[in-house]
């Protein structure tokens, strides 16, 4: 399907990467892997035609379509959901402009018998068979189910693009990319912004399709569950492993192994060659034997190994002015965007050198009170930062700011002071900026090392007060890891917003969970909070609250109508259950037969993609009653939901 050959990109002295040459084919899985800055992020813009390589060509034929997700991308705000998402239905609608067209140039002639009226009714045969086959009657159940699966709600479908936060608005952005039907899609980072229910939905969603895939990922068990095939870019390679992520790992591990053999029996040959010529250079009786051992040495190829990345990150943050005993007091806070209610009656004390975790799904309002905290928004309610509070922010879009005609050393050189710019060196290597990576422009920085470059920036500037919203998205785990060590030994006050247990884990010593609009207090650390809700992830936990919720608003409301309720006979409550359970059943039946419908659809549309069929009007009459019948039952299935 796609074709790369002899691919070379230049960035400094070294390439990037050097004579890459692969096949991607329909319905391949593909994980692209290798270390940070090796080159990933590059290799999928190359695909998508956004950058062009120094040497080599990529081969993509003319009607093979491509959907690209990049890890940083320009959001609109002018728009509603359901509005910025029918965007992607934009082919749709050129398509059936071309079907009215055609259908009115057939109304308004009248010479039936000729060529070329036969002519004309062919193509808009052809041009209508086309436009079934897209799915154009079922866009807009298409788009709903879609955008359910990445945890909308339907009441967000009309709310305007700007009201939700960065995180959600990629899913608006990802929901447009998978509606858009393309060939191949490349997915960077997709799972940064998701939780575990919709990124098992794209895994699901991922495997039915008939699309293919290249992805780059640091979820480890979101590539198992999607890729069958592993290209990792290595000492500036490709190296292919048509396997599963985790027998990939496996046999990496024997690869490099069979590489330092080789490296170091190459490395005993040049030593004693070396060796050799040293002894016997000015002994004439061995001139010709030296020189055959140069020539022999000059030929060498050097065996390159890709060495594990153990450069340790020894952040530190510099010391700074005591302060007050209480950094943030909140009381009864709401924060509204129109008649959506975030959350409300907010109240929270945060105490000097506490280091606390805000949880919960995304758009729950974790990133909102941050803003809130920052004043960077308004709300109701009182919000006071405490006494002597030198506060340092890293947003979810921090690594988006950075300026891109900047070098990495010139980014931080602009905004270092004092003694410390005599250390910027030092500073950029601990981060692995070393060398002439320093020199790197921003923009060809990969979505890690861009996370790395503006974690630097924070910690130039002397804080009491850390505020983390998702610190730990593009980074690796030997960052993380590090990371993590340095805030246990800050000794200001901290609040970590993220859906990472792990990193969470002994860093965290008061939890926050965000769910329902409530904002609730738990004592103790992250594993404390969910053995609490007996639950083994925080998303688990989550979920478990909001039933509680939904389960108790209810009950409350039956409280609060105890008199109406009362009122109803016994006869009549059994009825409404009957009535209530027949479309709980009728709802199941109806999810089976469209599981059983869009099946067989997704069956001929590729039996119709095959040009031997594409004249096959008993397949095509097929397709068009099972879309028929898709479509009622999917209006069935919605009046239920209703």
């Amino acid at each position: 399907m796609i074709s790369v050959e002899g691919l070379k990109v230049e960035f400094g002295v070294k390439p990037l990467f050097a004579d890459v040459s692969f096949v991607i084919n329909e319905r391949d899985r593909i994980a692209l892997v290798g270390k940070n800055g090796a080159g990933k992020s590059t290799m999928l813009k190359i695909l998508a035609g956004i950058q062009t390589p120094t040497e080599g060509n990529v081969s993509i034929p003319n009607d093979c379509t491509i959907g690209y997700l990049p890890q940083v991308m320009k959001l609109q705000d002018s728009t509603t959901v359901r509005e910025e998402v029918r965007k992607a239905f934009s082919d749709v609608s050129k398509m059936a402009a071309k079907v009215e067209r055609l259908q009115k140039e057939m109304e308004s002639r009248t010479d039936y018998e000729s060529q070329e009226y036969m002519d004309l009714v062919e193509r808009f045969t052809l041009t209508h068979e086309r436009y079934m086959m897209m799915g154009a009657e079922s866009r807009e159940a298409e788009m709903e189910r879609t955008l359910i699966g990445l945890g909308f709600l339907r009441t967000d479908f009309d709310r305007p693009t700007s009201e939700f936060s960065g995180g959600w608005r990629m899913r608006i952005e990802l929901a447009k990319l998978l509606l858009s039907h393309h060939d191949v899609l490349l997915l960077d980072e997709p799972t940064n912004h998701l939780d575990i229910e919709s990124i098992q939905w794209l895994e699901q969603f991922l495997a039915q399709s008939s699309q293919a895939v290249v992805l780059v990922s640091h979820d480890r068990a979101f590539i198992n569950n999607v890729t069958n095939r592993t290209l990792e870019i290595s000492c500036g390679h490709i190296v292919d492993y048509r396997v599963k992520y985790d027998e990939y790992v496996v046999l990496r591990q024997e690869r490099r192994e069979q590489q330092l053999r080789a490296y170091e029996n190459q490395q005993k040959e040049i030593a004693d060659t070396k060796a050799f010529i040293e002894r016997f250079r000015y002994q004439a009786t061995k001139a010709i034997q030296v020189q055959q051992r140069i020539r022999q040495l000059e030929k060498i190829v050097p065996i390159e190994v890709d060495e594990v990345d153990n450069s340790a990150l020894r952040l530190k943050f510099p010391p700074c002015l005591r302060s007050g005993d209480y950094p943030v007091i909140c009381e009864d806070v709401r924060k509204d965007y129109g008649e959506h209610n975030v959350f409300h009656d907010v109240n929270m004390i945060i105490k000097r050198g506490e280091k606390v975790a805000f949880v919960g799904k995304n758009g729950e309002g974790k990133s909102t009170l941050v803003k809130c905290i920052m004043n960077e928004i308004d709300f109701k309610g009182s919000l006071k930062i405490g006494h002597n509070i030198q506060i340092g922010y890293f947003a979810q879009n921090q690594a988006q700011l950075l300026d891109e005609s900047l070098t990495v050393f010139e980014t931080i050189d602009n905004v270092a002071r004092g003694d410390i710019r005599l250390k910027i060196r030092d500073i950029l290597g601990a981060f692995m900026f070393g060398g002439e990576a320093s020199d790197k422009y921003v923009k060809f920085l990969s979505g890690g090392e861009r996370s790395r470059l503006a974690m630097i920036r924070l910690l130039l500037e002397p804080v009491n007060f850390l505020i983390l919203d998702e610190p730990t998205n593009h980074l690796d785990m030997v960052s993380k890891d590090v990371l993590k060590e340095a805030i246990k030994a800050f000794d200001g006050t901290v609040i970590v917003v993220s859906h990472d247990r792990e990193f969470l884990d002994g860093l965290a010593d008061k939890v926050y969970e965000f769910s329902g609009g409530r904002v609730r207090e738990h004592l103790g650390g992250i594993y404390d909070y969910l053995r609490s809700k007996n639950a083994e992830t925080i998303n688990e936990a989550v979920s478990k609250q909001a039933m509680q919720q939904a389960e108790t608003k209810p009950k409350e409301a039956a409280a609060n109508s105890n008199a109406a309720n009362n009122a109803k006979s016994y006869e009549e409550r059994k009825a409404e259950q009957r009535r209530l359970n027949k479309i709980e059943k009728r709802r199941k039946s109806l999810e089976e037969k469209i599981e059983a419908l869009e099946c067989k659809r997704n069956e001929l549309n590729d039996l119709l993609m095959l040009p031997e069929n594409a004249a096959n009007m008993q397949m095509v009459n097929e397709y068009t009653a099972v879309q028929e019948e898709l479509e009622k039952l999917e209006e069935e299935y919605f009046a239920l939901e209703g």
